[in-house]
């Protein structure tokens, strides 16, 4: 086995451990801020996982280039839809539409 690929399998599996352990320490109510401030880092990853998919060079290595740019892409799409969705609950709601007056009988 290549060591270079050696190298990105270990440094990926250490990164995916070191990420479970850090998200699992924050509190429910903080998963929300986080993911709306994590979209950036998770662009990076994809543009990582692109660069890496350039240098591969065996199917191992094309198929942990896809899988780290799907993961990030959707970490990245996710988090601005739960951003949205989160944003949307601070807006005020319209006003409800007057009740119309009844009307006067002029006989």
């Amino acid at each position: 086995m290549n060591l270079d690929l050696l190298t990105a399998v270990t440094v990926f599996v250490l990164s995916v451990l070191v990420g479970f352990e850090v998200i699992s320490k924050v509190p429910a109510t903080l998963h929300t801020p986080l993911m709306s401030g994590a979209n950036a880092i998770h662009g990076i990853v994809v543009i990582g996982a692109t660069l890496i998919a350039a240098e591969a060079h065996s199917a191992l290595g094309y198929l942990l280039a896809f899988v780290a740019v799907a993961f990030g892409a959707m970490n990245v799409v996710g988090g601005y839809v739960v951003t949205d969705r989160m944003l949307h609950m601070f807006r005020a709601r319209p006003a409800a539409p007057a009740a119309p007056e009844p009307q006067k009988d002029e006989s």
